[in-house]
């Protein structure tokens, strides 16, 4: 049984570096789908393998042959969509990484969208863990590739802003269809530890938190040097603080 752990939180707050060392560390325990379902596509650059194709650009190209009536008759639309997403899988040791790209557009074939998330759900099978690195905010819940999700975290900056935001996101996911098991909050590049203010607001906003995470300054060297995220020591806050994290959620 798939255990998938959605990584949610506003654009900046380090949703990817968490992303990247969860599937690093899980990896560890099994073999992980590791899912970038932001359109910005870092996660392979955080994980430190190259980026293949998007599902973005799949979905696209099969609604334009279905347009154009360019389709094989002799393979179903759905088995199409099987092969092509499962050859966008960048394969790695220890997980595997699949791009979702762009959204759909508003001209985008719907029956597409639908077979894309039943494509989804059968490769999603084939992992014990599936980690997924958002997109900022929650349009993307919506179009989740699994209609549940076992951990959902919530990531947020050591601001009040921050956590108005991670409130905000919490309270519209338990307003979604979506099916979620457990919400953390962790609070990423914290100083000194936490201040009252931010533990006062954390209760009065009923988040729990799993973890926060220490500004980690190896982080800032690996960027500016183009290296990937992985490559963090053990004794990292970061890595620490995500083991922490995977405690927590009992994984």
């Amino acid at each position: 049984m798939t255990r998938t752990i959605v990584v949610a939180g506003k654009g900046g707050v380090g949703k990817t570096a968490i992303s990247a060392l969860l599937v690093d560390t899980l990896s560890k325990k099994g073999v992980v789908l590791a899912i970038d379902a932001d359109p910005s596509t870092n996660l392979n650059a955080a994980l430190g393998v190259p980026l293949k194709e998007t599902v973005g650009r799949v979905r696209e190209d099969m609604s334009e042959y279905i347009k154009k009536g360019s389709m094989s008759p002799t393979v179903s639309k759905q088995d199409y969509l099987d092969t092509k997403i499962r050859e966008a899988l960048v394969e790695a040791p220890k997980f595997d990484l699949l791009a979702m790209g762009r959204p759909e557009g508003p001209g985008c074939y719907c029956a597409s969208n639908q077979m894309l998330r039943m494509s989804m759900a059968k490769l999603s099978k084939s992992y014990p863990y599936m980690v997924v690195d958002s997109e900022a905010g929650m349009e993307h819940i919506s179009r989740q590739t699994t209609q549940e999700i076992d951990f959902m975290l919530v990531v947020s900056d050591p601001t009040m802003r921050g956590l108005t935001a991670a409130a905000r996101m919490k309270d519209l996911i338990k307003e979604m269809r979506t099916k979620v098991g457990k919400i953390g909050l962790a609070v990423n590049r914290v100083r000194n530890g936490l201040p009252q203010e931010l533990k006062k607001a954390i209760d009065e906003y009923s988040l729990e938190l799993v973890a926060a995470i220490p500004e980690d300054m190896e982080l800032a060297d690996l960027e500016i040097k183009g290296k990937a995220i992985v490559e963090l020591p053990a004794d990292s806050p970061l890595r620490k603080g995500v083991e922490q994290i995977i405690s927590k959620f009992g994984l």
